[in-house]
């Protein structure tokens, strides 16, 4: 059978016709297989959903426990038929819970890797590279450009500069779904074992990782009204960015805006947020570890979809792999 008998690209994602779903849909339908938790992959209103037990947990947390009609957990490396088609789970080291998606029929293998990250992360299972006919592939950051340094490097940058700053709040932009609970525990990896203080729209999931084995220490609520402005001073602060252009930001002493995210390499964004101090940390592939993955798996052909979708099919290229774009919209970088 051709790979287009097995998945193809539609309006609401991508489609298997002979089991008759959508891994991560745009818009509501009859049955989702979903590979994380983030909002861009991981929407409400289908009406079943076929996900981790972690996955599950967090859109329930996100969008309450009535989110789809019906839901059903799937172990990592577990076989479920569905119709014609088999499709297994494995770890994608993106974010707790997230998980590649590999679809199978008549020896013909399909693997949607969602967003992944090879490199190891304490707060989630490691990435597993899947020997596929097909390889689904994020291009995120894929281009040359993209070369993400070591995090705990720049967990160190943080923390010298909240010595040497210490009459300054430091506040670390994170988003709230495995960045947050990362930076956290890289922090801490660092020896750093003092209060970190978090914005309200961060507890819930740190609770949750909490739940599931991963110490994130002491997390403290980040209100000002629960003591003088300065007893912030030389504190850490984390919280989602969109918060730091409030009112809430700018009631810690000096603040010092920080900003955790792949995107931090680009200089313009950087200042475009007002970011004094970029921390290039990403929990998506950067350009050599996309090439150094599809190496690895040695797909038969090479399907790239949101993000740098060109740089990476040229590439592929230029290697002797066949490739495509997918061209799917509604996918954005929360996770990055």
């Amino acid at each position: 059978m051709k790979p287009e008998d097995l998945l193809i690209p539609r309006r609401e994602g991508l489609y298997c016709p002979p089991g008759d779903f959508f891994i991560d849909p745009v818009r509501g339908v009859d049955r989702a297989l979903i590979t994380h938790g983030h909002a861009d992959h991981a929407r409400a209103g289908h009406g079943h959903v076929l996900a981790t037990a972690e996955t599950l947990d967090i859109m329930a947390i996100r969008y309450g426990a009535d989110h789809a009609g019906a839901t059903q957990p799937a172990g990592l490396g577990e076989v479920i038929r569905i119709g014609d088609v088999t499709v297994t789970f494995h770890p994608a080291g993106h974010v707790l819970g997230s998980a590649q998606i590999a679809v199978e029929r008549e020896g013909m293998r399909i693997v949607a890797s969602g967003d992944y990250k090879p490199r190891p992360d304490p707060t989630c299972a490691t990435f597993e590279p899947v020997a596929c006919d097909v390889f689904i592939t994020e291009a995120t950051f894929a281009l040359p450009v993209f070369r993400h340094p070591i995090a705990a490097d720049e967990i160190g940058r943080l923390l010298r500069s909240v010595s040497r700053n210490p009459e300054r709040a430091h506040l670390v932009g994170v988003y709230s779904l495995g960045k947050a609970q990362r930076v956290i525990r890289l922090i801490r990896d660092a020896g750093y074992h003092q209060p970190l203080y978090i914005h309200g729209a961060l507890q819930k999931l740190c609770d949750y990782y909490e739940s599931q084995g991963i110490g994130l220490g002491d997390l403290r609520p980040a209100t000002v009204a629960a003591g003088a402005k300065g007893d912030f001073a030389g504190a850490i602060v984390l919280g989602p960015p969109s918060a730091f252009g409030e009112k809430w930001a700018r009631r810690f002493p000096d603040p010092l805006v920080s900003f955790a995210s792949g995107w931090m390499q680009v200089r313009a964004r950087a200042r475009q947020r007002g970011v004094e101090l970029p921390l290039v940390i990403s929990d998506h592939a950067d350009w050599d570890e996309l090439a150094e993955t599809i190496k690895t798996v040695a797909p038969g052909e090479v399907w790239v979809t949101h993000g740098r979708e060109e740089a990476l099919v040229r590439w592929c290229a230029m290697q002797g792999i066949p490739a495509r774009p997918l061209h799917l919209v509604g996918y954005e970088d929360e996770g990055d």
